[in-house]
């Protein structure tokens, strides 16, 4: 199953038709390629493979967000957990 990570849109290159955008921290190049939507600085977008795909509403971004930080620090802490019992068994 793929994903579609929201990303908030930093900054817009109309000549290269690419957005950069931030997601949980991280910066990087997508593609408006198969964006139909306009888009400004500070939007929230669905982000595919290195493509903007849709335009998403704050709240919902937002939403979203908090909800993979959460399931991250989950996983973080299984695997420390794992780590500790492999280590000290």
């Amino acid at each position: 199953m793929c994903l579609a990570i929201p990303s908030k849109v930093i900054e817009i290159d109309l000549k290269k038709n690419i957005a950069l955008v931030e997601t949980l921290g991280v910066q990087r190049e997508a593609s408006l390629d198969l964006m139909q939507d306009s888009i400004e600085i500070n939007d929230y977008v669905l982000l595919h493979i290195g493509y903007v795909m849709s335009k998403i509403n704050k709240e919902d971004a937002l939403e979203s967000i908090a909800l993979y930080q959460e399931m991250i620090e989950k996983m973080s802490d299984e695997l420390e957990d794992e780590w500790i019992d492999e280590e000290y068994r």
